[in-house]
């Protein structure tokens, strides 16, 4: 069955990349909604623009939906891979500013909000994307793949220069609330001479050492350090599962992700719904539910490091 929010769940912050205040308010939706953003703060207008992966603006830094006529969003995918790993289906995001706050650099927050929330089933069928044959896009020495399975895993490899992060690799099935347990409280990382040019080239000003995880060779600089010894590549997998949900439906498919990041997967999106054979469309039983990411979740499986 499709889901929803029982109650509202606020959230206040600033953007990471503009640094300015952002409000955040998730309303509950009625079945086939899907989720969609709703920006308040334009001149007394108000424009919705729907999380869809045909949608995306392609940058460097996060994920970006926007309008025909320009009206964005941006930094949506810690609040995407929240919402797919509660198992939420539809939810109006309601926002007084172009970017979703960056929190604490993970999804955690959004997902204790979300639990406190509760989420409530709907009298409708719920639908899912399965994979059918291989897909792969690649730039680069990067690539992303789409490959069938039963239910949503996820791969991931990175490998950096800095000590700090190096080569790392972990492999998850996104059942049974694997997301809150592995995935949600990691947080976004970078380099500490980035942080520097892109706060020198005006980007990024609502980075700080509080809301992401940065690095300088070996070190680690942001107080207390990481999470996991591997937060890194849990991150790049949470991104993973947001942009990933921009499909529209959850996805029966092993993703495979080699130094990918927003763009490349979004590209796969793109390579998949461009090619009928590639996917079908099929209504969920119940033990294909019950394979689904959001199922038999607990707010105590939260780590409380988050």
């Amino acid at each position: 069955m499709q889901t929803t929010l029982k109650t509202s769940a606020a959230f206040r912050g600033i953007g990471l990349h503009s640094g300015n205040p952002a409000r955040l308010t998730l309303h509950p939706a009625p079945a086939g909604h899907g989720v969609q953003f709703l920006r308040r703060d334009r001149a007394g207008r108000q424009t919705r623009i729907a999380a869809r992966y045909d949608l995306v603006q392609q940058t460097p830094l996060c994920t970006r939906i926007a309008t025909a006529d320009g009206v964005s969003v941006s930094t949506i995918e810690h609040l995407m891979a929240a919402l797919a790993g509660c198992g939420i289906h539809n939810v109006l995001a309601e926002l007084d500013g172009p970017e979703v706050p960056i929190l604490d650099g993970s999804a955690a927050p959004f997902v204790r909000g979300i639990l406190r929330a509760g989420v409530t089933r709907l009298d409708a069928p719920l639908r899912a994307l399965r994979v059918l044959k291989r897909v792969e896009v690649r730039r680069g020495d990067a690539s992303a793949t789409l490959l069938p399975a039963k239910a949503l895993h996820i791969d991931f490899r990175i490998d950096f220069d800095d000590a700090a992060i190096g080569r790392q690799a972990k492999t998850l099935s996104m059942s049974n609330g694997a997301f809150i347990r592995e995935l949600s409280d990691s947080r976004t990382f970078c380099r500490q001479a980035d942080v520097e040019a892109m706060h020198a080239a005006g980007l990024a000003l609502g980075g700080t050492l509080e809301n992401a995880v940065v690095v300088d060779g070996a070190q680690v600089l942001s107080p207390g350090g990481l999470r996991h010894r591997d937060e890194a590549v849990r991150h790049k997998m949470l991104d993973a599962l947001g942009d990933l949900s921009l499909a529209g439906l959850p996805i029966l498919g092993r993703y495979v992700g080699d130094r990918a990041g927003h763009a490349l997967t979004n590209d796969l999106l793109r390579a998949l719904f461009a090619d009928p054979s590639a996917h079908e469309t099929v209504t969920c039983d119940r033990a294909t539910e019950a394979l689904l990411p959001g199922v038999g979740l607990h707010p105590e499986d939260i780590p409380a490091v988050a």
